[in-house]
């Protein structure tokens, strides 16, 4: 895939990979959200806020929110209960399985992203995938989604997106998981789209190679720029959300920046610089980042409240 030429200039902090990376994740997209309309019945009407809410940014076509996946959307991290559906299909032998349940156990437990363990996850997944086809490998992501990340999708987070939805804003994820993987959950959840990893693909076969990098930290920030420049977004309007430091890049680039169960770190970040800030786990999760048990399970208990207030008020 042909890295778009035709950005704005930008700060050169990322890397050229990085950079590629989000130039790639931006254009696959666009194209995904031009070729594939949203279904009228999907699945975001279920859990839409009954009353909408009021935001300053209301009509603003020239806004958008940007949400990260894995711990933000969704709990643990796509790639491996994608890695798992695979295993189920026999793509794989029980000893990549082994390795795919370490990382996620250690996900769930440290609730941040380790890289050694995130680049370890995106190899394994080249080299399963190296020979498949696109296509194969997209209907397949629609029964793993039903079977492994449909039921860890975090309520209040939803309404979150649901509301810029309600706005007239398009919605869009931004994530280190692969691009097929994050547009078939952007689909199911009634989002506009996803930026994503791109994995290489000639005449509809992957390679086993990226396009760039995995699109994780600076990269995500390059993306987020790449499209908002394609889309003739405003940034200083924009929101983005996020549980990760990883993500700070992204997060710095918008006049909006939300900390989404945030790790400790980004939690520190956020507050110093008066960023808004919802932990929608559980107070025994919540408490052991330093967020008060009561404010966790109230969040749980209304996620929609929590998406009206997040908007009306700074902390």
């Amino acid at each position: 895939m042909a890295a778009l030429g035709w950005l704005t200039p930008r700060r050169r902090s990322a890397t050229a990979r990085s950079v590629l990376a989000g130039e790639a994740a931006a254009e696959a997209a666009r194209k995904s959200s031009l070729d594939t309309e949203r279904p009228a019945d999907t699945e975001a009407e279920a859990g839409a806020p009954a009353e909408e809410p009021e935001f300053p940014v209301v009509g603003d076509d020239r806004a958008a929110a940007f949400f990260d996946l894995d711990n933000t959307v969704m709990q643990g991290a796509a790639i491996f209960h994608f890695g798992r559906g695979l295993y189920k299909r026999k793509f794989f032998e029980r000893r990549e399985l082994t390795r795919f349940a370490w990382q996620q156990a250690w996900f769930r437990l440290a609730g941040v992203e380790d890289p050694e363990h995130m680049q370890d996850a995106r190899d394994s997944a080249l080299s399963i995938v190296k020979g498949h086809r696109v296509s194969e490998l997209m209907s397949i992501g629609e029964e793993i989604y039903d079977e492994y990340m449909a039921d860890r999708i975090w309520p209040g987070t939803r309404a979150l997106a649901q509301a810029h939805l309600d706005a007239g804003q398009k919605v869009w994820l931004v994530t280190a998981a692969p691009v097929e993987t994050a547009t078939i959950i952007a689909r199911r959840l009634g989002l506009t789209g996803a930026l994503g990893t791109v994995a290489e693909s000639v005449d509809g076969v992957y390679t086993g190679r990226l396009v760039g990098e995995p699109l994780h930290g600076p990269a995500k920030a390059e993306a987020v720029r790449a499209l908002a420049a394609a889309e003739g977004l405003d940034l200083s309007r924009c929101a983005a959300y996020s549980d990760s430091h990883n993500d700070i890049p992204m997060l710095s680039l918008v006049g909006h920046p939300y900390a989404i169960n945030p790790d400790s770190k980004l939690r520190k970040h956020a507050r110093a610089r008066d960023w808004r800030l919802r932990d929608y786990r559980t107070g025994r999760k919540a408490a052991k980042v330093g967020i008060p048990a009561a404010a966790g399970v109230g969040a749980l208990a209304g996620g929609t409240a929590a998406a009206v207030a997040l908007h009306r008020r700074r902390r």
